[in-house]
């Protein structure tokens, strides 16, 4: 409130009038013995000098005289000339006014012209140190423009010119941290199509052969026809899952993600993704094992999302657990959230690959390797299981330990 008060320029003017005359009377009054006339005149012509400088001054404000000129340093320096004559003049016309000997005047005029000279000289100084930091921050706007971001200011003082100049470091960073992204988001872009050709034109090639061949009768007999037929469906669900992964995958870039949150039984769910999945891992003679606390039950989450969650950690550590191993879920309530953990004893994956594992496509050596039924993974299940548990408020992260196994880990809001 304070500020908008001394921003009015009635109030300013007001200030600037009373205050010189005020001041003025109480030094005449007290260093000299005026008669009352006296007063009165000096009162009358401080009134009006007083006026007429801050009409000039206010006029100055209103009209931009001080944005005709083309440089700030002869700007300042047109004030300084402004306010060393004003001053002249009032204090010439008071002295003359005041004293009754001449030699007195001589030296009052004598005394204002050095003083205006040491004000010309010193405000030279003075708009010099402004320009200068101000020629420097049009020097790094320029840098900026040409796309350099990691022009930075160095910081004086703590004047406005020194906000501004943290402001623009500010602003530099900020478009610093967005070009990096979109150095990203572009790179990400390329190979994300690499990723998806490859895995498009993979199972096409594939189809292609085997039709090709049934076609021109290069294979004829029905065992080898139904076998054929076989993989070519198998092929066709591959892209099908596929399709349905980047369709989510797209959602989730975009936070179109469609959550039916409601209450749910955590138990159920993780019930129903064991028996799924306990003919694919008999298949590898891997044991499921489920461990729920009675603590954890309902709580409020997108089933279908979580369960899917669930499904594609549990397929991902089958796949790459060690024929024979152990495969455990379990679920049980810490500090206000539901944490559940997938572990296999049977897998270790490097701590320097530990951090890529939930990018889109990234997939480690050996993981394009086809499965024993001949299932291939489209490298979009982590990735996805992160968007959905991110969405739901929790966490997501992996550990491996390699005399100990590798555990997929997520938590969720209770």
């Amino acid at each position: 409130m304070p500020r908008r008060l001394f921003q009015n320029p009635i109030l300013i003017f007001l200030v600037v009038l009373v205050i010189p005359i005020a001041g003025t009377l109480f030094s005449e009054l007290i260093m000299f013995d005026l008669p009352g006339g006296e007063v009165q005149q000096l009162v009358a012509f401080m009134t009006m000098t007083g006026i007429m400088s801050s009409l000039l001054s206010f006029a100055f404000y209103r009209l931009g005289i001080l944005e005709w000129f083309r440089s700030l340093r002869w700007a300042i320096w047109m004030v300084i000339a402004l306010l060393v004559l004003m001053i002249f003049l009032n204090v010439w016309v008071i002295a003359r006014f005041t004293f009754i000997q001449s030699h007195y005047l001589t030296l009052t005029s004598v005394l204002l012209v050095f003083a205006g000279l040491s004000a010309l000289t010193i405000g030279f100084f003075a708009s010099k140190t402004m320009t200068d930091r101000l020629s420097k921050l049009h020097q790094a706007t320029q840098a900026l423009a040409r796309r350099d971001f990691t022009v930075r200011l160095k910081i004086s003082g703590n004047d406005e010119i020194a906000q501004l100049a943290d402001t623009f470091n500010t602003m530099a960073g900020n478009l610093q941290e967005v070009e990096e992204q979109k150095r990203q988001l572009e790179q990400t872009r390329r190979d994300l199509t690499a990723w998806v050709s490859h895995d498009l034109r993979t199972p096409l090639t594939s189809m292609r052969v085997m039709i090709e061949a049934i076609l021109d009768g290069v294979v004829a007999d029905d065992e080898t026809v139904q076998r054929y037929l076989v993989s070519s469906k198998a092929e066709i669900e591959h892209l099908s899952y596929l399709i349905d992964d980047l369709f989510e995958l797209a959602q989730l870039d975009v936070g179109h993600l469609q959550l039916d949150m409601q209450r749910a039984s955590i138990r159920d769910l993780i019930s129903d993704t064991i028996g799924s999945m306990e003919a694919k891992a008999a298949q590898r003679g891997i044991e499921l094992i489920g461990e729920v606390s009675d603590e954890v039950d309902m709580i409020v989450m997108a089933p279908d999302k979580i369960q899917r969650v669930l499904t594609n950690l549990l397929d991902n550590a089958i796949k790459y657990a060690n024929r024979g191993v152990r495969v455990t879920l379990r679920a049980w309530p810490i500090d206000g959230e539901v944490r559940i953990d997938i572990h296999n004893s049977g897998s270790f994956i490097p701590q320097d690959v530990l951090p890529r594992l939930f990018e889109s496509f990234y997939r480690g050596e050996g993981s394009r390797v086809r499965a024993d039924d001949g299932a291939r993974g489209t490298g979009l299940g982590l990735a996805i299981a992160r968007g959905f548990i991110e969405a739901h408020g929790g966490a997501i992260w992996a550990t491996s330990v390699e005399s100990d196994g590798t555990t997929f880990s997520f938590t969720l809001p209770q």
